[in-house]
């Protein structure tokens, strides 16, 4: 049987490879039995374990979450064998040691690890001493390092492994190891990632004996079976970590194209899972039959992540526009430049005039009525640069009479190099008649393409199928109800509950930043009003407005996000 005496009785290794499968049941049957019953029995328990078998490989097979893996593997090994306790220790990524993940005591009511929510606080077994000497004294080790099965018919009795704590454990719980099985745990590449540690196996009566060959099979075979779902289920979370790590290093990059912006994507997707789990959690009203899944939860979180990819394209002076002027610089420094030597234009002027009047002998009122015509001319230059860079400003709504005026002064011309040039150039002219904030038409379709953008760049990620939704839902995020939005100017019918839950977590951040350069911090209030006015348009769902107020969503973003002075809402 591929068996060998090592260092000392009460101790025998395992070669698990070396085990002999018939039909998946362990070749260990006894070879005589007492009676006809008692081989019954025996049979029966060898189909009732392979029925076991093969739950436990359907159930492996389709769990994704590591931590439920792992107390399957350690419930279904103690099932199998009739084992009272059971670790489960897995090889650190380092390859250093083996970390306690599971452990279970059914005398002691004990369970720590996996999704028990009780946290082990064990050191990890090193694998090696700090001369770098394998570590065989202690068994769980020695398996991992050799790969060797370990049967042990009683912990007290064995020599050649290190007892010292499991006997003080035993002192201070009253509770008494016996027999042990330690198996390691390979994955489909031969590598050893755990090991499954079982401890006092019980017959039907309850007393402990040793664990039998057949159980021992069976565990073997469960073991492989759990270290391939197990690497399965590793290999996705590892993808999963990749992909998130990957989304955010994408979005930090969205991010820090403008320092006035950086952080948004985070705080919307703060914003927008609030908005979710809040709505799983009502139990009336109009949300009380929806529920998202884990998996759409998890679409809406990417979703969020990847809303603003498609800025990638944006220009970052368009994205970080404050003033009507902005470009590169705020040419508001060239008009000023430009107005400067209109000045001393008519400085210029008025001194050749002056010098005319007196080579013909003009009187002294008349040279004084020069200069105080110059000192008007120098004034109005000088309130009508003031009153550019007011409009050059972003918190004030412009006019129709200040339009006729910046268009009046735009008419106006000077001399330079004896060529007439303009006032204000019509590329100035037209940033500065903007109505309300910094953009002009076109770059306010420039930034709106970034939708359109994101929603193609999205939809050539191969993105699972749980996870098909993410472009459309991060590509709507600037719809509205009304077919006002943009990219596609689609309706209320045909707008997801996804989508209207990212449009208005995106707005209302907006709304509350604290860093935008184009306006002051918003107070909590007032962004609230904007939002029931923009309810009260058409433009986002009303439904998930009345929750958000009337279920303070708000209320732990602004705490963590806003400035004190900001929060004016109780």
């Amino acid at each position: 049987m591929g068996r060998e005496e090592r260092r000392g009785r009460g101790t025998r290794s395992v070669h698990v490879d070396e085990l002999r499968l018939r039909s998946g049941v362990m070749d260990m049957a006894p070879e005589s039995f007492a009676d006809v019953e008692q081989a019954c029995e025996y049979a029966r328990e060898l189909v009732e374990r392979n029925r076991r078998m093969a739950e436990i490989g359907l159930a492996l097979s389709s769990e994704r979450r590591v931590n439920r893996i792992f107390e399957l593997v350690v419930e279904e090994a103690r099932r199998l064998t009739r084992a009272d306790a059971g670790t489960l220790y897995i090889v650190t990524e380092d390859g250093k040691a083996l970390e306690f993940v599971v452990m279970q005591n059914e005398s002691m009511g004990l369970r720590m690890g996996g999704t028990s929510g009780n946290e082990i606080t064990l050191p990890p077994v090193l694998l090696h001493g700090p001369d770098g000497a394998p570590n065989h004294g202690n068994v769980s080790s020695y398996v991992a390092l050799t790969g060797q099965a370990v049967s042990i018919p009683d912990v007290y009795e064995a020599e050649g492994f290190d007892f010292t704590g499991t006997r003080a454990y035993d002192a201070t719980t009253g509770f008494r190891s016996q027999s042990m099985l330690v198996i390691p745990m390979k994955n489909h590449e031969g590598e050893i990632i755990g090991v499954l540690q079982l401890l006092n196996a019980r017959d039907r009566d309850g007393r402990v004996h040793d664990f039998d060959e057949a159980g021992l099979g069976f565990v073997a075979a469960l073991a492989s079976q759990a270290a391939v779902a197990l690497t399965n289920a590793q290999l996705l979370r590892d993808l999963k970590r990749l992909l998130y790590s990957f989304i955010q290093s994408i979005a930090s990059v969205i991010d820090a194209k403008s320092p006035y912006t950086r952080g948004h994507i985070d705080r919307v997707v703060k914003l927008t899972m609030l908005m979710a789990q809040s709505v799983n959690m009502q139990e009336h009203g109009v949300f009380k039959g929806v529920h998202f899944s884990e998996d759409e939860l998890e679409e809406i979180k990417l979703a969020a992540w990847m809303h603003d990819v498609g800025k990638i394209v944006t220009p970052e002076h368009i994205v970080d526009k404050s003033s009507k002027l902005q470009t590169v610089v705020d040419r508001i420094e060239l008009i000023r430049l430009r107005f400067a030597l209109i000045g001393e234009r008519m400085r210029a002027q008025s001194l050749e005039r002056r010098l005319n009047l007196m080579a013909e002998g003009g009187s002294p009122p008349e040279l004084e009525s020069e200069e105080r015509e110059l000192d008007r001319s120098l004034a109005e230059l000088r309130e009508a640069l003031a009153f550019v860079e007011s409009c050059n400003g972003a918190g004030q709504y412009l006019s129709d009479e200040s339009l006729k005026r910046l268009r009046e002064m735009a008419s106006r011309v000077y001399l330079h190099d004896g060529e007439s040039r303009p006032w204000l150039t019509p590329d100035e002219l037209e940033n500065l008649s903007v109505r309300r904030g910094t953009l002009t038409d076109a770059e306010r379709k420039t930034v709106e393409n970034h939708a359109a953008v994101t929603r193609e760049m999205l939809s050539q990620l191969p993105f699972p199928r749980r996870l098909a939704q993410v472009p459309r839902f991060a590509g709507h995020h600037h719809e509205k109800l009304d077919g006002s939005g943009y990219p596609d100017g689609i309706t209320g019918k045909d707008l997801s509950l996804q989508a209207r839950l990212l449009a208005i977590a995106d707005i209302f951040e907006a709304l509350t930043a604290k860093d935008r350069p184009y306006k002051k911090p918003m107070l909590l209030s007032q962004a609230l009003r904007i939002l029931g006015s923009m309810r009260d348009q058409g433009h986002i769902d009303p439904d998930l407005y009345e929750l958000f107020v009337r279920e303070r969503v708000y209320a732990p973003y602004a705490l963590n996000e806003l400035d004190e002075s900001q929060i004016d809402e109780a």
